[in-house]
């Protein structure tokens, strides 16, 4: 018997029936003997829908307030696929971030995890119940709701089965697997039955969507097996995992490419020793990752310095430099 740890995205459960198909799923795998955790997104749509009301509200909508409608999209889910699990037989207790106590920093919109109590968790495995957790979701020391940001579930998932020890974290997507390139770009490309940690981080930085990067970063800090799986087909998905010196060692293992980056140029920057952290260091101060930094040659004693970030931190982005 071994304790799983299975993350079921969006799409897996976007409407009253395929939340049935996930239950129906689950309770096949605590058939086998095996304690099972489940984390879940919100429903397909759910997050732009909530984001659109906020929208008509106020024109930037960002912080505490953001964090606490939207944590309301995996409280619903959790409540249903529940729901599904008890009327076919199954016992289930559903939690959301703050009541399984997933403790994060106090960066709304985009918080980190700091430790997770596993004690209600563990309890409720032990009474032979299936635990189903709200992804994207902590709270910070002050009782405030908070959101993991974008992949925040993955992160989620990762996290508990590293707090658990878990054998296996499996990530359940619209995909069967890790593929060596996007293949509703390229159909020759094919699915990888196994890719290390390292691969798979580099993937995800250069735009694979398949995972969020901070949860492959947990995966391979903790060392947690994590498991790519479609949630509408059968198969063995692809397993992300240590580097064995049984694994095929490519040159190329995989293309990923990213539609979704803002890039910004300030021109005329003095070219001298410490400019970079200059512009660089509010931009971190404020969570937002950066992608691609280049600095052109130097002319006339100035350069221009450009970098990207994902488009949803653009604005806040040139607030920032402006």
């Amino acid at each position: 018997m071994a304790l799983i740890v299975q993350k079921f995205g969006g799409t897996s459960v976007g409407t009253v029936d395929r939340i049935r198909e996930v239950a129906k799923k689950v309770i096949e795998y605590r058939s086998d003997g095996h304690d099972l955790v489940v984390v879940v997104s919100a429903m397909s749509g759910e997050t732009n829908r909530l984001l659109g009301l906020a929208n008509e509200l106020h024109d930037h909508p960002r912080g505490r307030e953001v964090d606490v409608l939207l944590s309301t999209g995996e409280q619903v889910t959790i409540a249903l696929l529940c729901l599904a699990l008890e009327q076919m037989g199954m016992p289930a207790t559903s939690y959301t971030g703050p009541q399984v106590r997933i403790l994060t920093d106090n960066s709304h919109n985009k918080a980190r995890i700091m430790r997770i109590d596993d004690e209600k968790i563990r309890a409720d495995l032990s009474a032979g119940k299936v635990v189903v957790v709200a992804g994207f979701q902590g709270c910070d020391e002050l009782g405030n709701i908070t959101t993991l940001g974008r992949g925040g579930s993955d992160t989620t998932a990762v996290a508990l089965a590293a707090a658990l020890k878990a054998d296996e974290c499996q990530i359940y997507t619209d995909v069967d697997g890790v593929y060596t390139t996007d293949p509703r770009v390229v159909p020759e490309a094919r699915r990888l039955d196994r890719i290390t940690f390292e691969e798979m981080l580099e993937m995800a930085s250069l735009g694979a969507k398949v995972l969020q990067i901070r949860s492959v970063e947990f995966a391979s800090k903790y060392n947690v097996p994590l498991r790519v799986l479609s949630s509408f087909t059968e198969g063995g998905g692809t397993l992300i995992t240590s580097e064995e010196a049984s694994m095929e060692q490519a040159l190329i293992s995989g293309i990923a490419f990213n539609r979704d980056e803002a890039k910004l140029t300030i021109e005329g920057v003095p070219d001298q020793p410490g400019v970079a952290a200059k512009i660089l260091g509010p931009i971190a101060s404020q969570n937002i990752e950066v992608d691609m930094i280049i600095q052109n040659i130097g002319h006339d004693s100035t350069t221009d310095f450009t970098f990207t970030v994902h488009r949803n931190d653009f604005q806040t982005a040139m607030s920032i430099l402006q």
